[in-house]
């Protein structure tokens, strides 16, 4: 992708930077890290949230096993690879973007054995979570299945995709500064 942040040495354009002093107490990530943003599967949510997530400092990663929609990211920007390994370091937010595709279980399976710092799937939370039954039927243990958050994003009413990348992207932000960020669903 394009890097379109108007600083790349890395300075707040809006706001200051963190104090030392919330730094050393995880209150605020290190200007000096470099945190990555996983999308897991082409969508145009993905989309919107890794540029999105560009511009808030991430290093965005398109997640698509699909070679054909991979090959399409990738004519479109995105930095793309079949699978998260290699990416998820305690660094790394993950965000899958599509729940209705067979591969689900697999990549949840394999980030959440990883170092990922959080692991979130989409999906609405008034309908059964498809996560569950395909993380189960690999025999990924129930406490590791919980850390899968689920509803994501900030409750603001979103359907639009640019709208839901905002959400979850403000989210992450939130999560990662030690903030409710309006979670409640």
């Amino acid at each position: 992708m394009t890097d379109h942040r108007a600083d790349p040495a890395g300075a707040v354009p809006h706001g200051h930077q963190p104090s030392p002093d919330d730094i050393a107490h995880g209150h605020a990530p290190s200007p000096d890290v470099q945190r990555t943003l996983v999308a897991v599967f082409a969508s145009p949510v993905a989309e919107y949230l890794l540029r999105y997530g560009q511009d808030a400092g991430y290093r965005p990663i398109l997640v698509e096993p699909d070679t054909q929609r991979a090959q399409a990211a990738r004519g479109r920007g995105f930095t793309v690879s079949s699978s998260p390994d290699g990416y998820l370091d305690d660094t790394a937010d993950l965000v899958v973007t599509d729940h209705h595709r067979s591969e689900l279980g697999l990549v949840l399976r394999d980030a959440l054995a990883s170092k990922a710092r959080w692991v979130g799937i989409m999906g609405n939370p008034r309908h059964p979570a498809p996560h569950i039954p395909a993380l189960t039927e690999l025999g990924v243990p129930e406490a590791e299945i919980a850390r899968v958050h689920r509803p994501i994003g900030l409750n603001i009413g979103s359907r639009a995709p640019a709208e839901i990348a905002i959400s979850t992207l403000a989210g992450l932000i939130a999560d990662r500064n030690g903030r409710p960020g309006g979670f409640t669903f």
